[in-house]
């Protein structure tokens, strides 16, 4: 049986966490495989109930489904815990999530060095979180990192912080003027934290090939979006890490030739959070109009979202790099209620038109959008359950973005609850 990859396919915030939980009752195990708490899914569930996620796997809301924090995240311990009793004060079986025993832990010291060092740039700030996944990310790299198996062995875990702040209390004191960190209290919180979850440490690698080799399915779930990928987004307005589906494999253990399908969200406009070009960004009130009739706002963070027109070469961006089989649109129903709805088809940079991402940097800060306009409808879609049942302009909307994104429209959301969902082909095949 197959893996399949589920990827954002903007600058995240596309429904990820929707797409996930339309899909769970179909999957045995669900890996969050890249980034930490710097993002967030939101799942709204047939009774209204709504969840908030950032570090745990949307397949938490299923019965039956085994969610896995791969080792390609890096985990914060006391924000885990903070979900942990989040979801289970709320009734949610968390019993079988799991957390790779290869994934880097967030330490105190990556937060406090994340936190004043994106000060210090000021208006030259990448815009992060400030929750310490960079800082964590780069420790990783420079091979200094604390991972989740170090919380089993003290002695170890002692060692590495011990020699990680001989160093870095040396950058927060005399570069930035802060107070050192204590090696024994940040020792005696992480042990604290890690007690409450050491059962849940486990070689997913193994678990994971296990499952696939007993015919199971496994959804591999990305947070951020591909144009935040470190290597293939807006650099250097990126993440810390591969969200494409290209960084499924080295942070769940599965190797590449498993993944069969990989299913792109794309919201039916654009939005992104945080400094970084944005070529369809609006400034104005229909601007403001998307920002309020989508709920624009960070799940992790609550900052106002930028939102803009559907950008095609985007999609088609994405669909390359990704491989993307299938995608899933979100958020139509936004768009309800406009007399014509603009979709940018490609940009014109300093008097040429280009139909692909450009190359450099300074291309796509100079990317003026090149737009088609559609008609639109006014008609309410959250009912709808069938594409047919959809107004003829949302059809039409919804066909011609097929046409210029690089793969096929296989569902299409309409509201934000679990059943607001229309399908129009099996994305699991």
């Amino acid at each position: 049986m197959p893996a399949v990859v589920l990827i954002g396919a903007q600058w995240g915030d596309e429904g990820k966490g929707k797409a996930t939980d339309l899909l769970g009752e179909r999957v045995q195990w669900v890996v969050r495989y890249q980034g930490g708490n710097n993002a967030g899914h939101t799942v709204v569930l047939p009774d209204g109930k709504k969840f908030a996620l950032h570090l745990i796997p949307s397949g938490i809301l299923t019965p039956g489904v085994t969610s896995v924090i791969g080792n390609g995240v890096v985990v914060d311990p006391g924000v885990l815990l903070e979900e942990l009793d989040g979801l289970e004060r709320q009734g949610v079986d968390t019993s079988g999530l799991l957390v790779s025993a290869d994934a880097h832990l967030i330490m105190p010291y990556h937060v406090a060095i994340d936190k004043v060092t994106e000060r210090y740039l000021g208006k030259a700030k990448i815009g992060t979180t400030g929750r310490g996944i960079g800082p964590c990310y780069q420790d990783k790299i420079a091979r200094v990192g604390v991972r989740a198996q170090d919380l089993l062995d003290e002695k170890i875990l002692r060692q590495k912080v011990e020699a990680a702040l001989d160093f870095k209390n040396q950058v927060l004191v005399k570069v930035y003027n802060r107070k050192a960190l204590d090696p024994d209290q940040v020792v005696d919180t992480v042990l604290e934290h890690g007690a409450k979850f050491a059962s849940r440490i486990a070689d997913t690698r193994l678990l994971l090939n296990q499952a696939l080799e007993r015919g199971e399915t496994v959804l591999l779930e990305g947070s951020q979006g591909t144009l935040l990928d470190v290597d293939h987004g807006t650099y250097p307005f990126v993440t810390s890490s591969n969200p494409t589906s290209g960084g499924a494999s080295a942070g769940s253990g599965i190797g590449p030739t498993r993944i069969t399908t990989v299913i792109g969200i794309l919201k039916a406009y654009t939005t992104r959070v945080g400094s970084g070009p944005f070529p369809t960004e609006l400034h104005d009130d229909m601007g403001e109009h998307l920002r309020k009739t989508g709920g624009e706002f960070g799940v992790t963070t609550g900052r106002s979202r930028r939102t803009g027109w559907f950008d095609a070469v985007i999609a088609r961006y994405a669909a390359r790099v990704n491989g993307i089989t299938d995608y899933f649109l979100t958020k139509l129903d936004v768009l309800s209620g406009l007399e014509k709805v603009p979709v940018c088809v490609g940009y014109e940079i300093d008097g040429t038109r280009v139909d692909d991402m450009p190359m450099t940097q300074t291309d796509v800060h100079h990317a003026v959008p090149v737009y088609e306009e559609l008609p639109g409808w006014f008609e309410d879609i959250s009912e709808c359950r069938t594409f047919e049942e959809l107004p003829a302009n949302a059809q039409a909307y919804v066909r011609h973005l097929e046409e210029i994104s690089g793969a096929r429209m296989s569902a299409i959301g309409v509201g934000p609850g679990r059943d607001q969902t229309i399908v129009r082909h099996d994305m699991l095949g």
